[in-house]
């Protein structure tokens, strides 16, 4: 069983592949030289009349590339002492190239590749209990080991990979080697101590763990991912306790970000009995003023708890506007939420189309979600009968169509209703695809929607500078939906890079409001609210009841770190 993900074995194979063939190459380019310079020399020794064997001619032409030149051989003429001096040059301009790649490749890579082998761990300490075993290493476990070492919850990753492993090891990851279809590996890995076991790997490797790990550990909770909807059952016999359907996950995220055109909310996550959502104020009563007015109007209603535009946060002064790209943030009950699209949710109109970009998994399961909420959708899908066999929708609910047709043509999206749409879902597995059709359609309609998926993080800006509104990636989904799974501190993700959590409030914030400065001036985290033991949200800290409330917070990763460093020192967040 392999441990590598499927790109780091095609990048690890290539890298193979190029050394061998590099190594073919410059051997296949020595003998070339060798049989070349030794024809060059019989003929010019035939023409001085010294006739030689073909064993002495290749004898003369290795000794004078390697420099040796025992000088038993030599030309008398002046074109055979300038031919030795070209073969002398290029002999030692080959050594140069030629023993330097062996000793690299053949010698010192092995070398340190077996020392880093050594060094790497093969069992954790029996004092470890608590941690997270992360199996494989793709952009989501590298997401969640990130996560975990900024809040200082121990996560090992284990591989069969010894060479990969070191790396990781290098780079400060507490790694473990060993087979991964080996109970052994996972005891020596501490899973009975384990607080969850995680397995990124393929639908057929997750399948063997999980039914490894059980012979290791009865009790630890197993997580998988799931690249088809099928493999759901068969990894749940195999003891997987929480099976993530990547895809499907996403897709119902990014269709939990549509806005829509009538401004009612759309919750996208919650916090014991409160629910987080989110609201556009496009064509509704909130456009034109103050964030303090409406404030006021929600009295003893839902809190808005953030205000974005283009999926970047804004001051939260009452002073400021609400504008036409203006989304909230709210925080309540569902009866406090449905008050709020009371007030303001725009009656007798229905939801305006969405298109979909792309007919894969993602889009399918956000085209699922938007038609389970009665909101028209249409697919655009390259691939000629992709949809139709496999996907259905329950009858009755779906208000789905399918456009056969290139995304990237601008006949194809007017086909597909983009003048009349509301929003567009981006969901191509390709970021540079993803990239193009979010910039294209930002032109064609600059004031539509747009929420663009990204495979890798590091492509999540170059999505925003596109024009997308709201980018959403398989990493930080991967990693929020099996942290909160971990039972770690619970998060909602707000948008890319900014979630809100819960921390314990410390004593020297009893006395602070809601959204004080100082705590943002110093950590870039705000507090948007107080969590009391039943789950109901505080706007006042002064207002909520006394004992074990919890302070809600949102802030980037880094942001985060720093309120714990400031307000918590070096508790480990476990809540």
């Amino acid at each position: 069983m392999d441990s590598l993900g499927p790109e780091r074995r095609r990048e690890r194979g290539g890298l193979l592949g190029r050394r061998s063939r590099g190594g073919l190459v410059i051997l296949a380019l020595g003998v070339a030289m060798v049989t070349v310079y030794a024809t060059v020399f019989l003929v010019i020794m035939a023409r001085e009349g010294r006739p030689h064997s073909v064993i002495s001619a290749i004898y003369w032409a290795i000794t004078t590339m390697s420099t040796l030149g025992y000088g038993d051989i030599t030309f008398t003429s002046d074109a055979g002492r300038l031919f030795s001096l070209l073969v002398l040059f290029s002999g030692v301009a080959y050594m140069l190239v030629l023993l330097p790649f062996f000793a690299i490749q053949y010698v010192v890579t092995p070398w340190l590749d077996r020392r880093r082998a050594l060094r790497t761990p093969r069992k954790v300490p029996d004092h470890l209990g608590g941690h997270v075993l992360l199996v494989g290493t793709d952009s989501v476990t590298q997401a969640f080991a990130a996560r975990a070492e900024r809040s200082r919850v121990p996560a090992v990753v284990v591989l069969e990979d010894a060479a990969l492993a070191g790396d990781l090891h290098d780079q400060g990851r507490h790694v473990l080697v060993g087979p991964l279809d080996a109970a052994t590996t996972y005891r020596k890995a501490g899973a009975a101590r384990a607080r969850l076991v995680v397995s990124t790997l393929s639908d057929h490797a997750n399948t063997n763990v999980a039914f490894t790990v059980r012979q290791a550990a009865r009790d630890v909770p197993v997580a998988v991912t799931a690249a088809k909807p099928v493999s759901v059952d068969v990894l749940q016999l195999a003891g997987a306790d929480h099976v993530l359907e990547l895809g499907q996950v996403l897709g119902r995220e990014m269709a939990s970000r549509v806005l829509g055109s009538t401004g009612r909310y759309h919750v996208i996550g919650s916090f014991g009995a409160t629910l987080i959502a989110e609201a556009a104020a496009r064509g509704t009563a909130l456009v034109g003023r103050s964030l303090g007015q409406i404030r006021r109007e929600l009295a003893d209603g839902a809190l808005i708890l953030a205000i974005m535009r283009q999926g970047r946060l804004r001051p939260m002064t009452d002073d400021v506007p609400i504008t036409g790209d203006t989304v909230l943030v709210l925080g309540g009950t569902r009866e406090q939420l449905d008050r709020y699209d009371a007030l303001y949710q725009v009656r007798g109109c229905h939801e305006e189309p969405v298109v979909i970009l792309g007919g894969g998994r993602v889009g399918r399961a956000a085209s699922r979600a938007l038609s389970e909420e009665g909101v028209p959708n249409t697919i655009v899908e390259l691939e000629q009968g992709r949809v139709e066999n496999s996907y259905s929708v329950l009858e009755g609910t779906a208000s789905y169509a399918v456009v056969e047709g290139d995304a990237a043509d601008q006949r194809v999206l007017r086909r597909a209703g983009l003048d009349q749409a509301s929003a567009v879902l981006v969901t191509p597995r390709d970021d540079d695809l993803n990239v193009y059709l979010t910039l294209f359609c930002r032109r064609l309609r600059p004031e539509l929607q747009l929420v663009s998926r990204a495979t890798y993080e590091r492509n999540v800006a170059t999505l925003y500078r596109a024009g997308a509104d709201s980018v959403l990636s398989y990493a930080t989904i991967g990693a929020t939906d099996l942290w909160n799974h971990a039972g770690l501190s619970h998060r909602v993700l707000i948008a890319e890079g900014s979630e809100m959590f819960l921390a314990p409030r410390p004593s020297s914030l009893t006395r602070r409001s809601v959204g004080d400065e100082q705590v943002q001036r110093r950590t870039g985290c705000r507090i948007v609210g107080l969590l009391d033991d039943a789950g109901i949200l505080h706007e006042s800290i002064e207002d909520a009841p006394s004992g074990e409330c919890q302070l809600l917070l949102l802030g980037d990763r880094h942001a985060e770190r720093a309120f714990r460093e400031t307000y918590l020192g070096r508790r480990n967040p476990r809540h």
